[in-house]
């Protein structure tokens, strides 16, 4: 298994926030914002990790079904059978 954590917060300092707290911080990292649509919208991988994101968030809210959702769009993307929808302020690709 290759080091994914050689730069992470010390444990000490990550145990003062809840796993919520820490999956919304994820979140709001991964998640794509209206100025970034265009650019990212067809990006698999920030789609992916979007909604995976999201369904964790979803999951420790105890919000099962909606984290299944998101879960299914993440492989979605992954897998390429979901695509970019129309953008949604004017509903062009």
């Amino acid at each position: 298994m290759s080091r994914l954590y050689t730069t992470m917060l010390p444990t000490k300092q990550l145990q003062e926030f809840s796993d919520l707290e820490l999956a919304q911080a994820l979140l709001e990292r991964l998640g794509i914002s209206p100025n970034d649509w265009h650019r990212l919208k067809s990006n698999r991988k920030a789609r992916a990790s979007e909604q995976i994101a999201a369904a964790l968030v979803y999951l420790l809210k105890d919000e099962k079904e909606e984290a299944q959702q998101r879960l299914q769009q993440a492989v979605g993307w992954l897998d390429r059978s979901i695509s970019a929808p129309p953008c949604p302020t004017h509903g062009t690709k």
